[in-house]
């Protein structure tokens, strides 16, 4: 009779030690998990920043809304709203894929306030080109969706404008908007960058194989959100709802401060003014924009001190009100990994 040798003794954790989990073995997460936590304080940081650094405006801006008409600014306040859905329509209409509707708005809502604490659409590209591919859709078809979105918002703006000019050609002065030689500075300058990308596109391969890659993939991607009505009518009904509702924003706290200028032609005025500032890479517009805005509504008819009060309290309404929210969601939706 043989007698086995008994089985080696498993070795035992030594005494008043935890037992080893999978997060332990993986010594990346933890590293991942301190990035992800300082990305969801960064938002709150950067706001802090940026209202000190403008505490100034704030406060005139506050103030200049303790007298108002309360009515007229709960319709201001509303129309800011609506746009975050307006741009959520255009988003989805981008793309033939459905998105989670919910977070969609809610993505929307942060980019919001990304775009304000970066230089103008970089930081609500970056959060919803982030959104789409943890939705789902390769980073081409999401590149080529992020750029339908900004040629249909860009053509929906300035279509608006144009029809509102052909309506009301009195508005105001197109002329006072742009410093004098600015036209004559500008266009050299664009230019030579048209030159320069052309250059770039004949000479180096790799640049031309990558664009030509990314134009073929985006034709595609708005060839088939045309074939269907729901995609087409969400893309386009939400590029010109989206400055119509910021015009009406404006038109309103005008109404509410007594600014003697029609609203159509707040409308006009609002329009040019953002138009003119497009290009000029400031975090949200901010500072470029209130300039802008006053400089047309004097051009519209309206005095001064009343102009830049009407755009203060325009400017608290729709950015630094809903900027610390934003900012909280935006950190929220980075701990979700929404985005």
């Amino acid at each position: 009779m043989t007698v086995r040798n008994p089985p080696a003794a498993l070795p035992q954790p030594a005494v008043g030690t935890a037992p080893r989990t999978s997060e332990d073995v993986s010594p990346r997460r933890v590293p991942a998990r301190r990035i992800r936590q300082i990305l969801c304080l960064l938002p709150l940081l950067l706001v802090t920043v940026v209202a000190v650094q403008h505490r100034t405006v704030l406060t005139e801006g506050f103030g200049h809304l303790e007298s108002a008409e309360w009515p007229w600014l709960l319709v201001a306040v509303c129309s800011t709203c609506l746009t975050w859905v307006a741009a959520a329509c255009t988003r989805q209409g981008a793309v033939v894929q459905a998105l989670p509707k919910r977070r969609l708005l809610a993505t929307q809502f942060a980019a919001g306030a990304a775009n304000h604490l970066l230089p103008t659409g970089l930081g609500a590209s970056a959060v919803n080109l982030r959104f789409m591919t943890v939705c789902g859709l390769p980073l081409a078809r999401s590149s080529a969706a992020l750029a339908l979105y900004l040629l249909a918002e860009s053509i929906g703006r300035l279509g608006l404008l144009a029809a509102l000019l052909i309506a009301f050609p009195d508005a105001l002065s197109l002329g006072a908007l742009l410093p004098e030689g600015a036209l004559g500075a500008l266009l050299p300058a664009l230019g030579l960058v048209l030159v320069v990308a052309a250059g770039v596109l004949v000479f180096v391969r790799r640049v031309r194989t990558t664009v030509t890659s990314f134009l073929r993939t985006a034709l595609c991607e708005a060839r088939e959100v045309h074939t269907r009505p729901a995609r087409a009518f969400a893309l386009w009904g939400g590029s010109l709802a989206f400055p119509a509702l910021q015009a009406a924003g404006l038109a309103a706290v005008g109404q509410a401060l007594g600014l003697p200028v029609p609203p159509l032609h707040i409308a006009v005025a609002y329009l040019a003014a953002t138009v003119a500032v497009a290009l000029v890479p400031t975090p949200g517009g901010i500072g470029s924009v209130e300039a802008a805005l006053v400089v047309a509504l004097v051009a519209a008819g309206g005095p001064a001190a009343i102009a830049t009060a009407v755009v203060l309290a325009y400017r608290i309404i729709t950015v630094w009100l809903p900027l610390v929210p934003g900012a909280l969601t935006l950190g929220a939706l980075v701990r979700m990994k929404v985005i």
